[in-house]
């Protein structure tokens, strides 16, 4: 059985009086790719944020490995092993590849020591960026600055990616390079979570997916499932998630 890296209990949060998640509970196991898709106001990018500890469960639990982090704060979680890459640009824009680099490598504290060899092994991963490595991240297209922000989450060797709307913004082809990114880590072993409104091509890329409605977790599956089955299509469609036929 595959282990079990992150665990969702019957969360309830949101932001001041205005509660998004209502009991959402659901799994994530190692290894895979795990999407999360729903429609707008599903509480997709809130889910991550009560992750990461940016906003607190007013109730339930969140577990990793089976230690609870509820309530952690985002430099706890980034030492456990957590790395968050939000949606949009989170890039210094008149620095360069390269600095934008080491700045991500501040927020883990002190205990990274070996930070010039760590972002080497991370150019190697990316040739494109390697040759742009001293330009402005600037002058990088979207597809490129959504692969530096990746590669600077990867310099904190996590044990999971939360990864929210990483095609947001995107031509087709650089969608299709940065799934294949994607798949690449996972094939490395390292965990993802993502968010993502283009359900059909991240579901495609995914082991498993998670749909969302009105703060829940209403299904889970295997990602293949999920892609196949009518109600999803009917959630995305405005209606909602209606329970299967006896």
């Amino acid at each position: 059985m595959t282990e079990t890296i992150l665990e969702l209990d019957d969360v309830v949060g949101g932001y001041g009086r205005i509660t998004i998640l209502n009991g959402c509970s659901f799994k994530v196991r190692r290894g895979a790719i795990t999407t999360v898709i729903g429609p707008n106001g599903a509480g997709k990018s809130t889910v991550f944020k009560a992750i990461f500890g940016l906003i607190r469960p007013s109730s339930g639990r969140i577990r990793f490995y089976g230690t609870d982090i509820t309530g952690w704060s985002p430099r706890q979680l980034l030492e456990a092993g957590i790395v968050y890459v939000p949606q949009g640009r989170n890039l210094f824009p008149e620095l360069s590849v390269r600095h934008n680099l080491e700045l991500g490598t501040v927020a883990a504290g002190p205990g990274i020591r070996d930070v010039g060899a760590r972002i080497e092994r991370a150019l190697d991963r990316f040739p494109i960026l390697r040759q742009k490595a001293d330009q402005q991240a600037s002058t990088l297209s979207g597809g490129q600055q959504k692969q530096l922000e990746i590669m600077r989450g990867l310099l904190l060797d996590p044990r999971l990616i939360l990864i929210d709307e990483p095609s947001i913004g995107l031509s087709p082809l650089l969608v299709q390079e940065t799934f294949a990114i994607l798949t690449e880590l996972r094939d490395q072993g390292v965990s993802i979570l993502m968010v993502e409104q283009n359900a059909r091509s991240a579901l495609l890329i995914s082991d498993e997916g998670i749909v969302l409605e009105l703060g829940r977790a209403r299904m889970q599956g295997p990602a293949d499932e999920i892609l196949r089955d009518p109600r999803v299509g009917q959630l995305f469609l405005g209606g909602g998630l209606a329970e299967p036929a006896a």
